[in-house]
């Protein structure tokens, strides 16, 4: 479904880029892609974005009793993806502060500037027993150092 990213290392501009090809199996009798898999898509693409920034989540699960988890989504359908296409998840860490980050994700076909499919997300840092917990040090660094000039949000951004 999803090709491999790239290596540990800085976001351009604050965003990272997820290629995606639209297999047989993402798309509905129509040859579109089943409007749920892009969800799967966004979360393939949230991962790698952790990876790039050198987050590793079993390591952080396993050493800080942390997980991540969406609470709360939204989203804009705005043009179907097909069978065949090349996809681009492009993903922003908008804003964090205590247990929470706020992230934009757009799906586009590869080279195009329109959205196919725009999210909104907000995603609560937990521990195993499910409670609220703070995003550690070393994640709200990496968040920090993705965000480059400051420009994103984050501190005081986002929602706690």
């Amino acid at each position: 479904m999803a090709e491999p990213a790239a290596a540990v290392g800085p976001l351009a501009g604050g965003e990272f880029r997820f290629p995606v090809r639209v297999y047989y199996e993402d798309t509905d009798a129509g040859g579109i892609v089943y409007h749920a898999n892009y969800l799967q898509f966004a979360e393939r693409a949230r991962t790698e974005t952790l990876r790039r920034l050198g987050i590793d989540q079993s390591r952080l699960r396993d050493e800080h009793d942390v997980i991540f988890i969406v609470r709360r989504c939204t989203i804009d359908y705005r043009a179907p993806a097909r069978l065949d296409d090349a996809l681009e998840v492009r993903t922003r860490m908008t804003g964090w502060r205590g247990a929470s980050i706020e992230a934009e994700q757009t799906v586009h076909r590869r080279g195009e500037d329109g959205a196919l499919v725009a999210l909104d997300l907000t995603i609560a840092c937990v521990n195993g027993r499910g409670r609220p917990v703070r995003i550690p040090g070393p994640v709200r660094e990496a968040f920090e150092r993705a965000a480059g000039d400051g420009s994103a949000g984050h501190g005081a951004a986002g929602a706690a």
